[in-house]
């Protein structure tokens, strides 16, 4: 009777860790759209990092507008997922 209670310890430990890990995958599910949209974000300021800069002062503000919107997004995927 004394490894049943390090086997029952180890099997509730199996179940946690995997029941963690359905909750944190959903939690990713339900920010998919902001995950896609960080994504599309990330892609623009590349392209707006690799283009020329004779763009008036222009693409500097965007750089920093998007480098903006990816802070933002990050805030409201942490924010739903309660951390």
């Amino acid at each position: 009777m004394s490894t049943l209670k390090p086997r029952a310890s180890a099997l509730a430990l199996v179940f946690a860790i995997f029941f963690a890990g359905i909750g944190t995958g959903l939690a990713m599910a339900a920010q998919s759209r902001m995950v896609n949209a960080r994504t599309y974000l990330r892609d623009a300021l590349n392209e707006l990092e690799a283009a020329q800069e004779n763009k008036g002062g222009h693409r500097a503000n965007a750089i920093n507008f998007v480098r903006q919107a990816i802070d933002e997004v990050n805030l409201g995927i942490q924010y739903a997922n309660g951390s």
